[in-house]
């Protein structure tokens, strides 16, 4: 599925809760289903910086694909690190450095955060972008 596609589907489903409480709840639901980062990569070069609570993410690329998966130590973030996953994982470098974070606008994500887990949102999908950055660089090479 391209990653247009799944931001619209994420739109489609935040758009059945009636409040934040609710979206919250579905973000925390969320983080229990993400691909958890194995052990022996939960290292700080693959923690991100910038983020108020521990994040780690590894990624790496099959077949002009990058899977991502990742952590946290926070409950909240586990499920919008899950949310970036989501779209994200599983899609060309070209394809992530390409897409936007519209989505993240139109559920009303940033808003609804403190200052410092939007600027660790922030500094999520900058890392996502700086991982498809490598792996197209190192692609055309």
């Amino acid at each position: 599925m391209i990653i247009k596609e799944i931001q619209e589907e994420i739109i489609d489903e935040f758009s059945m809760f009636d409040d934040w409480m609710e979206r919250y709840e579905y973000i925390i639901e969320i983080g229990k289903s993400i691909p958890l980062i194995e052990t022996q990569n939960k290292t700080s070069e693959n923690l991100i910086k910038g983020c108020q609570s521990k994040v780690w993410l590894y990624a790496s690329c099959e077949n002009n694909k990058i899977l991502f998966s990742a952590d946290s130590d926070a409950i909240l973030t586990k499920g919008i690190i899950a949310l970036l996953l989501r779209v994200y994982s599983n899609q060309s470098p070209k394809d992530i450095l390409d897409s936007n974070s519209l989505f993240i606008d139109k559920i009303g994500l940033k808003e609804h955060l403190s200052p410092t887990r939007a600027n660790g949102l922030v500094s999520m999908i900058k890392q996502l972008k700086l991982y498809a950055l490598a792996f197209q660089v190192k692609s055309n090479k």
